[in-house]
């Protein structure tokens, strides 16, 4: 169990990341690709993948794995990712991987636990002569992290990027309506099914046990499309980043590119009301947030949503006891010609 203990300046400097990190969220689908879906052992302790992220792994290109290069030296089986890995800063994957590559020395020693000592979040367990090049500033070893990382990124993760970058910015629309109706107790207390907020801790499942006293600089919330649980990335200086999994979409929510519309559903779209309703998600909205928005009842609100999202139009998903709607691709595009 991993504790993270707040006080009440940690509590006041909760922060929402504005998007899901790249150049994170490929090395994590690089760890996922690599671990098959049946080896439910070799998964971090209490990790669950999400449906969407099974699909793209069923579908990821022949060969993909094996065009990682040396990035796969860096992603291991117990779930250790480097710290100098995780850019939530970046603005973009090139944005990242720069910032990455220019990590001092020094600080790659610590986080890939060489010589021996580990570093704040762990080490590799059987560093190669690349990895030691790696810590020691070896411009070779540096360039081909950059070229591996950016093929593998290229080939995996960009074709879903879009739908990465929009499964982030809803799932942020819902921390923050969480924040802004139930306050920082709601928003802590949904971030997971089995996490446990007992103020003033925050309880993770984790194979290891250990305290994070969060020193007063606060939190710094990141979705993650591809992490299986969470991860917990500790700056001296700044405040702690704890990457979360996004929302589990469950099998209802098509495959991974975006298609299984079903445009034989859109006649039920007919109506003034419902139309307006659809309109309205353009921004996403819990039940009661559209229910205000559109002036209807709670019920009424609920049953148009389930029209709109039977017909392929809008997503709905879970958290704790709310769910957010959002447009879908299709429903975005219906509305141009509403």
């Amino acid at each position: 169990m991993i504790r993270l203990h707040f006080t009440a300046a940690d509590l006041r400097r909760i922060t929402l990341a504005p998007a899901a990190d790249a150049l994170s969220e490929t090395v994590l689908s690089l760890r996922l690709s690599l671990r098959p879906g049946s080896r439910t052992r070799s998964r971090p302790h209490g990790a669950r993948v999400r449906a969407a992220a099974r699909q793209w792994q069923q579908s990821l290109p022949g060969g993909a794995n094996a065009r990682a290069g040396v990035l796969a030296e860096l992603v291991t089986g117990d779930g250790f990712v480097p710290d100098f890995l995780l850019q939530p800063s970046a603005h973009d994957f090139a944005e990242a991987l720069e910032s990455a590559a220019s990590t001092p020395p020094e600080r790659l020693a610590l986080d890939l636990g060489i010589p021996e000592a580990s570093g704040w979040n762990g080490g590799l367990d059987r560093p190669g002569r690349w990895a030691h090049d790696l810590a020691q500033g070896v411009p070779a070893a540096t360039t081909a992290l950059v070229d591996d990382a950016r093929r593998y990124f290229r080939i995996a993760v960009e074709p879903l990027w879009p739908r990465i970058r929009g499964d982030a910015l809803t799932d942020r629309a819902l921390r923050a309506e969480m924040l802004l109706r139930g306050g920082v107790d709601a928003l802590l207390t949904t971030l997971g099914t089995t996490w446990n907020w007992q103020p003033p801790t925050l309880h993770l499942p984790s194979a290891s046990s250990y305290d994070i006293p969060l020193c007063g600089r606060g939190l710094l919330l990141v979705p993650s499309w591809f992490a299986t649980g969470p991860m917990v990335m500790y700056r001296p200086e700044e405040a702690t980043v704890l990457v979360y999994p996004l929302y589990d979409d469950g099998a209802g929510a098509g495959p991974a590119d975006g298609s299984g519309e079903r445009p034989e559903a859109l006649a039920a779209l007919l109506g003034r009301t419902r139309a307006q309703v659809l309109a309205l998600l353009r921004s996403p909205a819990t039940t009661t947030a559209l229910a205000e928005r559109a002036a209807l009842s709670l019920a009424a609100a609920s049953q148009h949503a389930g029209v709109l999202r039977g017909a392929g139009l809008i997503t709905t998903v879970r958290t704790g006891t709310s769910v957010l709607h959002s447009l879908t691709p299709l429903g975005h595009s219906v509305l141009t010609g509403i």
